[in-house]
């Protein structure tokens, strides 16, 4: 798949992530919603049963009053009188009851007033009459029954509560319908909800069916380049096995052959000078002036004015070609030191660091009492690695932190070490001259040096280190910065096979 595939189905992946987010979120929220509306829906339903009931206790206790005070007017009967004062003690509170739930509605309570003040006659009323019939007046308190029946109070009383009924069955219905509509939305919402989540959920399984089917084809496409690949850097590294040894052969070549004319030019330098030397004890016979003898050196020859100057060049010119002759024949030294050690095969073996490095600076202690230098040498993690590279490449780290100190000043050289993920980690570091960031890379090159040249050598110690350690599975790094010292720091495998690096060759 390509990157722009990839970039469409993570971007399909997210939008469908998002709206089945979207979606639980709104049932979520819907259904809260509607649940909250359902309950209050039937909050106010029992609300108005119970108002409904309450009118119809209400009606209920003051008709028991009204048949109790006829029964009492009528017998006298003491069971009568009892049940009279039940019904009339417990009008008031059934009233506060009906005020109470059916305040909340302004129409119920302009009837609330009404049945108040009708309640409150007739209990006016129902009290004048047990007066009567406490007086023994049985005959006037029959009489006020009827005048109270013909002041129609009673049917006024039925009338409110009527009145009131058809309006608490009013909101019954009202509230009904709320709350049947209530549970069809939440119904409908489940639904659709449930809908969209069965289709959000096919959707994902289509898209990962889909995702699973790329994923085999590119796994089998990633086979077969692996197939391929293996085939190819097997071929490759045929290849580069066969420059590099060609390279070596080469350079060991070149460098072999180099020397027979560097010898020629060496053999004929040492006759140009012993000409040289001739033809000025020649010139000073010639001019007069006494010369040593056949086995005087020319720089013993007395010679005047321009002679003087010509035989000062002369030599000056030999001592050049000399030098440049020693150091040419330094570095085909040192390239077929190189191409030699690039030959050898490693032997891995273990090896004791501490004990290692000591040895190191043991033979180096001559060079570390001149230069006033001190070892400090911390815990150091043991190796399985080719010892004689090793060597080289400490004896090489150790040998320039010595050599690169500040003249005056004296020298702290600390080795410590410490390992990380199957790896040791090594670590030089002094108080020397440093080195400028500029040049960090410029010292691993091969025949390239850094900062004063005021110290012997060829520029080829750091690359062959590095070389070395690439070689060993490793990598190397440095940290400095000018008069603050430097960090040489060395990473290996601790433990490192033969096969790892010799079948690279």
């Amino acid at each position: 798949m390509t990157a722009g595939g990839q970039r469409r189905r993570a971007f399909w992946q997210i939008l469908l992530f998002a709206a089945g987010l979207l979606v639980l979120t709104v049932i979520s929220a819907g259904s809260v919603y509607l649940v909250n509306q359902a309950r209050d829906d039937s909050k106010w339903l029992v609300h108005t049963l119970e108002a409904e009931n309450q009118i119809n206790a209400l009606l209920l206790e003051v008709r028991r009053a009204e048949s109790a005070l006829r029964g009492y007017v009528l017998t006298l009967g003491p069971e009568f009188q009892d049940d009279h004062e039940k019904a009339v003690a417990a009008i008031i509170p059934a009233l506060d009851r009906v005020t109470r739930l059916t305040g909340d509605n302004p129409a119920q309570r302009d009837s609330i007033e009404k049945l108040s003040a009708a309640i409150e006659t007739r209990l006016g009323q129902f009290a004048r009459e047990i007066k009567l019939i406490g007086q023994g007046q049985q005959a006037q308190a029959a009489a006020l029954a009827r005048e109270a029946a013909a002041g129609n109070t009673t049917a006024t009383i039925g009338s409110v509560a009527g009145a009131m009924m058809a309006e608490e069955e009013r909101l019954y219905r009202l509230r009904s319908a709320n709350a049947d509509r209530s549970q069809t939305l939440a119904a409908s919402m489940t639904g659709i909800g449930s809908g969209l989540v069965v289709l959000l959920a096919l959707i994902a399984v289509w898209l990962v069916r889909r995702s699973a089917r790329a994923r085999d084809d590119a796994e089998t496409r990633l086979r077969d380049a692996n197939l391929n690949l293996e085939a190819t850097v097997d071929e490759r590294t045929a290849d580069l096995r066969e420059a590099n040894d060609e390279i070596q052969r080469f350079a060991y070549i070149v460098s072999h052959d180099l020397r027979s004319p560097l010898v020629n030019i060496m053999g004929f330098t040492s006759e140009l000078d012993e000409l040289g030397k001739d033809i000025f004890r020649r010139i000073g016979a010639l001019t007069g002036v006494p010369a040593g003898g056949p086995s005087v050196d020319v720089a013993e020859i007395a010679l005047d004015g321009p002679d003087k100057q010509l035989s000062a060049d002369f030599s000056e010119a030999l001592g050049f070609i000399k030098s440049s002759i020693a150091r040419m024949d330094r570095l085909i030294t040192a390239i077929l030191d190189l191409t030699r050690e690039g030959r050898r095969e490693f032997q891995p073996e273990r090896i004791d660091a501490r004990a290692f490095i000591e040895t190191i600076v043991s033979s180096l202690a001559h060079q570390a009492v001149e230069a006033q230098a001190e070892f400090h040498i911390e815990p150091l993690p043991n190796i399985v690695s080719d010892r004689l590279a090793l060597e080289q490449i400490f004896s090489n780290l150790i040998d320039n932190a010595i050599k690169y100190l500040k003249s005056g000043v004296p020298g702290e050289i600390r080795i410590r070490g410490r390992t990380k993920l199957g790896y040791a980690i090594f670590e030089i570091s002094d108080n020397g001259r440093g080195i400028d960031p500029k040049d960090h890379q410029r010292i691993f090159d091969l025949f390239r040096r850094a900062g004063t040249q005021d110290k012997p050598g060829q520029g080829i110690g750091l690359a062959h280190v590095r070389a070395l350690v690439r070689r060993l599975g490793g990598t190397m790094s440095v940290s400095s910065e000018l008069n603050a010292g430097s960090t040489f720091t060395i990473t290996l495998p601790i433990s490192w096979k033969a096969s790892n690096r010799n079948a690279d060759k």
